[in-house]
């Protein structure tokens, strides 16, 4: 059975919407700047921060402002809201997998102190909007037409599992379609984290340069609607791209590092390719997981040049456009890639300058049009090893 994408939502510091992202991306314009809506003092990093505050959100979505929610599920509706308008209200079977790992953290380090006093109440309920769970289930519960929700939680590989468990529902006939994706809200806890780890970068990240020094986060949700081909056909529909292949692989190298060889990421890559049918030289364009961190882009680059040898095609990390969106990483990059297959271009790895002579190749520094890509994989690499590579391709 083939698995095909028919429908696309997004939402990050690019823009509110596909349009808006693939604009940005066409004119290299970047959505990192520095810190807005946290109370933070680390207000001079660079972030992708989504434009519209909390209350904006809510009153485009047309939720009470008063309603408990925390802003990873409000990202998670406004992405997913684009993602259903193109489809029929009746589609059999629906669900939901949305990954996510902060939940609603950034409301709970904000009233953290009332939870602990008995005589305050207004914000309590927040506890329960607390965990990953509620997140998918306030998402779920603003549209109502789900079957099935589930929510998974593997770091920054998180939205690219998310696509892989999708495409195994529908294979496994236990769902006609399924929403696939994830959402993730910048929070103290997020930034104070990385910068525990000392891999975030003051300035806007530059991945596999030489003098790379770090990440920038970002925020963002991003969900592909997964059907098979034979379901699209028959109501009248167009696929947008067809899932290939996918693959994911362990290899606990670190808690938070990548092995040396990038031996993980070797592996999800092949595995993905190996689904897919395709041959190393089928794939046009790899959008790397390419964090701009020393480590992750010195692996993740080894772990290229094993499974592409010579022939290595055109390589790019789109994270100095976005931030590294975490749990929502993978599908924010993989409706990146597919607007590169439906537009014929490849996206800049922006900042690039100096090539790192330990990595045989450079990516690419400008962006690149009138570029025929029938393949493209996407590499989601997650804290503890867990690494998932997505192959889509032209249809």
């Amino acid at each position: 059975m083939r698995v095909v994408v028919s429908s696309l939502g997004i939402v990050s510091g690019l823009g509110c919407s596909v349009p808006e992202t693939l604009d940005a991306l066409l004119h290299e314009r970047s959505a990192l700047a520095p810190l807005r809506h946290i109370d933070s003092k680390h207000k001079q990093l660079p972030v992708g921060e989504v434009s519209m505050n909390d209350v904006q959100l809510k009153a485009e979505l047309g939720i009470d402002p008063c309603a408990v929610i925390t802003r990873s599920s409000l990202l998670g509706i406004m992405a997913l809201r684009e993602c259903l308008r193109s489809l029929p209200k009746q589609g059999g079977r629906t669900g939901l997998v949305s990954g996510n790992t902060v939940g609603g953290m950034e409301k709970s380090e904000i009233f953290y102190r009332e939870f602990l006093d008995p005589a305050q109440h207004e914000h309590t309920p927040y506890i329960d909007a607390h965990d990953c769970g509620s997140c998918t289930e306030k998402i779920a519960d603003y549209f109502g037409c789900f079957d099935f929700i589930t929510s998974i939680s593997t770091a920054c590989s998180s939205a690219a599992n998310a696509v892989a468990m999708g495409a195994r529902l529908i294979r496994a006939g236990i769902l006609d379609r399924v929403a696939v994706g994830g959402t993730e809200c910048l929070s103290k806890f997020h930034i104070n984290g990385f910068k525990s780890l000392m891999i975030l970068s003051d300035s806007p990240c530059a991945p596999f340069d030489a003098h790379r020094n770090g990440i920038n986060l970002g925020e963002g949700a991003a969900y592909l609607m997964l059907e098979s081909e034979e379901a699209v056909i028959q109501r009248g529909g167009k696929a947008l791209a067809l899932l290939s292949g996918y693959g994911n692989a362990c290899d606990a190298y670190h808690q938070t590092a990548s092995s040396p060889q990038g031996e993980g990421a070797f592996l999800a890559m092949k595995e993905a390719l190996d689904m897919s049918g395709l041959k190393p030289c089928d794939i046009s364009y790899i959008n790397a997981h390419g964090t701009g961190t020393v480590n992750n882009d010195s692996s993740e680059g080894k772990a290229i040049e094993r499974i592409f040898g010579q022939g290595i095609p055109p390589v790019s990390s789109t994270k100095p456009f976005t931030g590294h969106t975490t749990s929502a990483a993978g599908t924010v990059e993989a409706i990146i890639s597919i607007l590169s297959m439906q537009h014929d271009f490849i996206p800049a790895n922006l900042n690039f300058k100096v090539k790192d002579t330990e990595i045989s190749f450079s990516p690419e520094e400008k962006t690149r049009t009138g570029v025929i890509l029938n393949h493209v994989l996407t590499n989601s690499f997650g804290f503890g090893g867990n690494n998932t590579s997505l192959v889509f391709s032209k249809v």
